[in-house]
């Protein structure tokens, strides 16, 4: 079983990525994803800072994927797409069923998330049109990936979502400038402000979302390492970590030593507690509502 570390979802400035991913070099991790997927204004990096980001990635032992946006809204971003799909290098995580398109027959590539694959059918067509690998969508459960796993294309791995906030939906709208009453093309890159998203609370202060940008997360953090055991059984091939501004690097330890036999996921549970900073959560895992946390 592998370690992957998703996409930065949050807009941190450009000296701050470079020296996360500096970082990233060293740590042990198997495969790193690179690029924008949430908006397509933010543009402190571009497309070939992050050719140069996964060259040096490469060069330390990882497998850099360039991933899409999730969400196409313009022919400039449309454009972006295809010069991402056509690097000639590195794989490509496709954000959508556009991406699917164009890298189809192509290269291989990696299904992202927010693909909407929940069947064995469409795990059949994904292989045939050139995946190598899905992540599986946040909201199924482990009974969905189980019978998923037994009929799924011998040629396609399966990737987990297993630390952190759970991107759950995309909009035209940007809610992060909505909050600051700012029109999103006035925006003021305000989400620059919140390196881990706006939270969002209900009245009596529990957490209920995490605003960033025209992306909605959860407002707990998912955490499935208390499953690693089960997951390794199921014959996922990648556990997938997410970024987040503070911990990552203990996170990513915690997690590899657990997945190496090191550590025992009990106790690893608790000592990534420090770093949910509104909770945890695992509900979508178990086929409960998603914010539920078995370990309340």
């Amino acid at each position: 079983m592998r370690l992957s570390l998703g996409p930065i979802q949050y807009f941190w400035e450009r000296e701050r990525v470079f020296d996360f991913y500096r970082r990233v070099a060293e740590a042990p991790v198997d495969i790193v994803y690179l690029g924008e997927t949430v908006c397509s204004k933010r543009r402190a990096l571009r497309f070939a800072d992050w050719r140069d980001i996964a060259g040096r990635l490469a060069a330390a032992g990882k497998e850099a994927v360039l991933s899409t946006l999730t969400l196409i809204e313009a022919e400039s971003e449309a454009a972006y797409l295809r010069t991402i799909a056509q690097n000639g290098r590195y794989a490509v995580e496709a954000g959508d069923m556009a991406a699917v398109g164009i890298l189809e027959g192509a290269a291989p590539f990696v299904i992202g998330p927010h693909v909407n694959v929940y069947n064995a059918r469409a795990l059949e067509l994904m292989a045939r049109a050139g995946a190598k690998r899905w992540v599986m969508p946040m909201e199924l459960d482990r009974d969905t990936l189980a019978a998923l796993q037994v009929t799924r294309p011998a040629s396609l791995e399966t990737e987990v979502f297993a630390f952190g906030r759970l991107p759950l939906s995309f909009s035209a709208r940007c809610f992060t400038a909505r909050a600051h009453k700012l029109p999103k093309d006035e925006c003021g890159f305000c989400c620059a402000d919140y390196p881990d998203g706006m939270p969002l609370r209900t009245r009596d202060g529990r957490s209920f979302l995490n605003l960033n940008g025209i992306q909605v997360q959860s407002g707990e953090t998912c955490n499935l390492v208390h499953e690693i055991g089960a997951l390794r059984m199921l014959g996922i091939d990648i556990l997938r970590v997410s970024p987040q501004a503070d911990g990552m690097f203990e996170i990513i330890d915690v997690f590899r030593r657990v997945m190496d036999g090191r550590l025992e996921s009990a106790a690893a549970a608790g000592m990534l507690a420090p770093y949910h900073p509104s909770g945890a959560c695992d509900g979508y895992w178990r086929g409960a509502p998603g914010m539920d946390w078995s370990h309340a």
